[in-house]
């Protein structure tokens, strides 16, 4: 069956953990250090969906891939800009299930108003800019050595798409 993206339940947080812990323990894409326990993924589900869409991309079986927006930055003049996050199954990479996601991500965020979305991109990662760009995000900003994990220093980029 084809996966079909919907909107995310509390009941997906142990699916998701297993797609974002693989991140965390293998790459620099997420600067977590931890794994996050699926009720933790829970309170950031509850938390997230109080205000801001939070999608899967589900089979039958499992969920394949996430995306979701968060608030941007404190202060009210940012209120109209939110943070956007994708991610799918290391196993299920190159398949089109991120730029659906992103894309049907973007279409909720015009939905409720939002005027800007902001993507975060550990830098190298050829992939993930490559998505932001199909999805219309435009480079905005570098930063580096903004990070550290696993020893080692890692850029930060910023990609902008106004909705």
């Amino acid at each position: 069956m084809s996966p079909v993206i919907r909107s995310v339940a509390l009941t997906d947080a142990a699916a998701i953990c297993g797609i974002y812990n693989h991140y965390v323990a293998h790459t620099v894409i997420t600067f977590e250090q931890d794994a996050v326990t699926a009720a933790e993924m829970k309170e950031r589900i509850a938390q997230t969906t109080m205000r801001y869409p939070w999608l899967v991309c589900a089979t039958e079986e499992d969920v394949r891939g996430y995306a979701y927006a968060t608030r941007w930055r404190a202060r009210a003049a940012y209120d109209q800009t939110v943070e956007t996050t994708v991610y799918v199954a290391h196993d299920a990479m190159h398949r089109g299930l991120g730029y659906a996601l992103y894309m049907r991500l973007m279409d909720a965020l015009r939905g409720q108003g939002l005027h800007a979305a902001v993507g975060c991109i550990a830098l190298p990662n050829p992939p993930s800019v490559a998505l932001h760009e199909k999805c219309g995000f435009r480079k905005v900003g570098h930063f580096p050595e903004a990070g550290r994990k696993f020893g080692k220093w890692v850029d930060v980029g910023f990609w902008q798409v106004l909705l």
